[in-house]
């Protein structure tokens, strides 16, 4: 029974790391800033200490906070280590690269459309709707978006059913959230709503051929 015990903590801290990942990148907090004590984390969780104290060890781990003894927990940086293998960390510059990455998700999208409109089901293309609709809601409303954005694009790349397709926009989404949290309102002037059209380019194309296919003849 121990076993399966130590099994379930470990799944809670787990748990807890991501929401403490969570509440660190949507207030959002900065490298420096410290964290609330482990009575108030393990409030604000509900959770008990030693589940906060292996939450902050996985992301001591990760390298997204750093403890100091007798001072406390600070966040020593927004993109764990794991989730920066092209190593934005590194670029001064965070608002031209913010720029950047969603320039790059500009370029890929309409080929990972055009993927989805062929390999993904009625059910989800609805669904990719109903994600663009509130996506484009909270643009209209000035509304924060940001997750509902990356939501929105995460899930073409999933319905295109290609493995490479999803890695590759998981690494972009991730280092989109990281620097366009502080940028948005910048980024929606320079990038204006496009949800819509490419949701209808991802629009089912039963029995069509690829145009690409020819080159596999």
């Amino acid at each position: 029974m121990a076993s399966f015990s130590g099994i379930k903590n470990t799944l809670l801290a787990e748990q807890v790391e991501e929401q403490l990942y969570e509440y660190i990148t949507k207030l959002p907090l900065k490298a420096g800033d410290k964290l609330p004590n482990e009575f108030k984390l393990a409030e604000m969780f509900g959770v008990g200490r030693s589940t906060v104290r292996e939450a902050v060890k996985l992301l001591v781990s990760r390298n997204v906070l750093e403890t100091r003894r007798g001072s406390g927990t600070y966040v020593k940086d927004l993109v764990p280590t794991d989730l920066d293998p092209l190593n934005l960390r590194n670029v001064e510059d965070k608002v031209t690269l913010a720029m950047n990455l969603v320039d790059l998700r500009l370029i890929l999208e309409p080929g990972i459309a055009e993927l989805a409109a062929y390999n993904a089901t009625d059910e989800e293309i609805e669904h990719l709707k109903d994600l663009c609709d509130a996506v484009e809601y909270k643009i209209e409303h000035d509304l924060y978006y940001i997750q509902d954005d990356i939501d929105f694009h995460t899930y073409i790349a999933r319905c295109s059913k290609n493995k490479v397709v999803e890695q590759i926009i998981s690494i972009i989404e991730t280092a989109v959230l990281m620097f366009v949290n502080l940028t948005h309102r910048r980024l929606r002037h320079h990038h204006p709503p496009r949800h819509h059209k490419i949701h209808r380019r991802a629009r089912p194309r039963r029995g069509a051929q690829r145009h690409d296919d020819a080159h596999f003849l």
